[in-house]
Parts: C-alpha cells; structure tokens; sequence
C-alpha cells in the first residue's frame, strides 16, 4: 500500500492548521450540519470533514463512522491534500493500486468511492477535506461536486470564524487581567502611600512613649523606695496620712504599678511590631526584586492580619498553625508576594467565616517547603476548614472581577491578580484544592530565584 508523499510545503501546511487550534477539540454543530448536508447532497451513507495531522487523519465531524481517527499513510485525504484546487476523486478503491490492499478497503469501513474537496486556508494551504464516501462504486455528479466544494469553503469559513473568536476571546482576558492588574495597582499604590503616612504618623509618637516607659519604670521604682523609706522612718504617721494610705490603698499601688507600666510597654512594642510589619509589607522603601526570608514575610502578613484571626459573635478564634520547613533564601518580587499572601490569608479567613455549619475550631494551616532536584521550587500551601469552593465554581476562581462575595465585599480582582504575580512575575504555580463544607487549600510554587526577564 503506498502512502501518500508529504506536500513541499509540509512545515508551513502543518503549521497553518495548528493556528487553527482545532485538533481533539470536542464536537460542533456547525461541523455537524456540514457532514450532514454532504452526505444528503452526495447521496452516501459516510461524510467526513478530516484533517491531515502530522502522523494521523482525524475527523472534526463524522457522519456514519465511528472511528475519530485514522493513521496518516492510510488516509486517503493525505492524496487528496495535494491537490487543493481540484476534488480528488476515487471510483472504486477495490481496483485502485493506490488504495487496493489498504486496510479502509479491505476491512471495516470498506471503501469503494472516495470523493474529497480539499479544504484550502485562506494563505493557500491545504489542511484536510470534506469527503463523500460510499462502500459501493459509483461517480457524483456535477452539481454534487459543486456542492461539495461549497461545503468545502464553508468549512473553512466555518474554522476561520471559530479562530477568530478564539482570538477575541483571548484579547478580552488579556483585557481583563490588564484592567484588573490596572486597578490592583492603582489600589495598592494607594495603600502603600496610605500605609507610608500612618507608619509615619504612628512611629513617631509611639518611638517617644517607647523611649519614655524605662524611665517612668525607672522613677516609679525610686518612688516606691522612697515611701517605704519614710514608712521605716516614721511607722506612725499623723492620722490624715493614714486615711488617705488606706484611701488610696498604698500597698496595691505599689505591686500594681510596675505591672501597668510593663502592660504599657508590651502595648508600644505590638504597636511597633505592626508599624515594621506595614512598612516590611508594603516594602515602600527597597528594591521591587531582593533576596528575603519568606518566612519573615508570612510573618510580617500575619502581623497585618492578625486582629480578623480573634473570636467573633459566629465563631470562635482561629487557630494558626505553622508547619514551616527549612527554606533557603527566595529572591521575588517581594511586595507582590506579599500581596499574594495577603490575599490568601484573608480568603481562607473569609471563607471560614462564611461557613454556616458551626465550627468547633476553626483553623488555618500554613505550610511551606522547599523542594530539590530536577525542579527546584518552594511550595507554599494555606489552607483552612472554611465553606469550600463548589465544582461549578472552581473554573471561575482566577477569571478577572469573578467574585463570590457580596457587593462591596469583594472585587474579583484578588486571585485573579495573585494568580498573575505567581505565574507570570515568578514563572510559577497557583492551584487550588477544595470540597465543600470541608475547606480548601491554596498552594504557591515559585522557582528559589525569580527570572527577572519575566
């Protein structure tokens, strides 16, 4: 049986049918109602619309087959591809020496008459056929083959349409990830300027309390000694100063007031810790791409967060759980995967308060790991014990401005702009594992170092 040569122009041939992105796509009906028509208009129990891949023929559309493929060197359509402008025409296979002994002759589906119309991309390729085929020899008429020719630039229009709606809808996501990166800027760049004057309004007076508690310690303490100096000096005092002692209960303050003073002090230094977490997070004063330790950066995101982790009137408080491997240093783009961080957190937090079932103890797992070998990469997984994301939801999540939130609660740009930063800014992954009423996890891949060429 010999096979059909490859045309001279193969590469570019093969090339303008990937453009079409159409090979083992699922069935159409406009392709359908194609086949349906050469079948009636031919008069032939088989219609095909096949294309000619590298090593296989594979059919968009079948009418009376059940094969979705056949191997290229037994495809009649590979002979009929080179010629585009005419209808490769075989009367009867059986005593063609092309296609005697071929096994579409000889076995199921018995071929005899073969009548393909190549279908020929507007650049002048050919990349497969609308064929009649019947399992007794005959001709078509000319009215037929007009017909099947028709259908033929049909079905091209038919692949040119579907290509350019691939491509309109492909602009419209780059459209809307770009609007949301757009906003999620503008937002953030506004946060940051927002964080930078409260980080200075709120360092400055709280830096002078700070600087201030060890000498009211200080004080406090030379005080107290010095009362108990008079006490020993003068163990009876004139009655008045006894009834404001016992008034004012002297012994209580003494014990009391080192203990508000430390109380005091815990207080600035929280403060303090928040203020360099702001400032760590927002990251308003260093390089966009530096070397960090991620876990510092968990940490700082935690600090910002940590007040939606208390107990409220639906729940009680969140248990944070860390399960932190051993990480080397990570360059990045550090005030975005913070952003990435930050938005994790905040969504499990909001998918476990939005769980209606009670929760005994509800928590959030943060777990990372540092992965070597053929494909070095830190992981980082947050997950938590909230309402879940549903089947028919999950192929949502990363879409721009898709949100499950009510109004002003969320704006669908969170994930959509984390999943960017993850797989675009770091070459990475962002998935997602989920059963509902059970909870989810998010996990982050990035390389240890960040391709700056990105």
């Amino acid at each position: 049986m010999p096979s059909a040569p490859n045309p001279s122009n193969e590469a570019d041939r093969q090339k303008a049918l990937d453009r079409y992105n159409i090979i083992d796509s699922l069935p159409e009906e406009a392709f359908d109602d194609i086949t349906t028509l050469a079948a009636y208009i031919c008069e032939t129990p088989i219609a095909l619309i096949s294309l000619v891949d590298r090593d296989r023929q594979w059919f968009k559309s079948k009418y009376g087959l059940d094969a979705d493929e056949t191997p290229r060197e037994q495809a009649f359509c590979a002979h009929a591809i080179l010629e585009p402008k005419d209808i490769f025409v075989v009367s009867d296979a059986s005593i063609d020496k092309r296609f005697a002994d071929n096994p579409l002759v000889t076995v199921d589906p018995q071929i005899r008459f073969y009548a393909g119309a190549p279908l020929v991309t507007p650049d002048g390729y050919a990349v497969g056929t609308v064929c009649a085929i019947d399992r007794k020899p005959r001709q078509l008429n000319s009215e037929q083959l007009r017909a099947l020719r028709a259908l033929s630039r049909q079905t091209i229009a038919q692949m040119e349409l579907r290509r350019n709606v691939q491509q309109l809808s492909e602009t419209l996501r780059r459209l809307q990830h770009t609007q949301a990166s757009l906003i999620h800027t503008e937002k953030m760049s506004a946060l940051g300027q927002f964080v930078a004057g409260i980080a200075h309004e709120i360092n400055n007076p709280i830096s002078f309390i700070a600087g201030n508690l060890p000498h009211a310690h200080g004080y406090s303490a030379e005080l107290i000694r010095a009362i108990e100096l008079y006490r020993q000096v003068y163990p009876n005092p004139p009655e008045t100063i006894l009834e404001e002692i016992e008034a004012i209960d002297l012994d209580y303050l003494a014990e009391d007031f080192p203990k508000l003073l430390d109380s005091m002090k815990f207080g600035a230094d929280r403060i303090q810790k928040i203020v360099e977490s702001l400032r760590m997070f927002s990251h308003l004063d260093e390089a966009e791409i530096k070397t960090v330790d991620l876990h510092q950066q968990l940490e700082n995101t935690l600090n910002i967060a940590g007040q939606r982790f208390q107990a409220t009137e639906t729940r009680g408080e969140i248990r944070l759980i860390r399960d932190f491997g051993d990480l080397p240093p990570v360059t990045c783009a550090v005030g975005q995967l913070n952003q990435v961080f930050l938005n994790l957190i905040a969504n499990a937090i909001d998918a476990i308060d939005a769980r209606s079932n009670y929760l005994e103890i509800p928590e959030i797992n943060i777990k990372t790991e540092y992965f070597q070998g053929k494909n070095t990469r830190i992981r980082i997984q947050i997950s938590d014990n909230g309402i879940g994301i549903s089947e028919e939801l999950s192929s949502k999540i990363f879409e721009p401005f898709f949100t499950t939130k009510s109004v002003g609660q969320g704006t669908g740009i969170g994930l959509s702009t984390s999943y960017q930063i993850v797989t675009k800014t770091h070459g990475g992954q962002l998935y997602f594992k989920s059963k509902v009423d059970i909870g989810t996890s998010f996990v982050v891949e990035i390389p240890v170092s960040i391709d700056s060429s990105k």
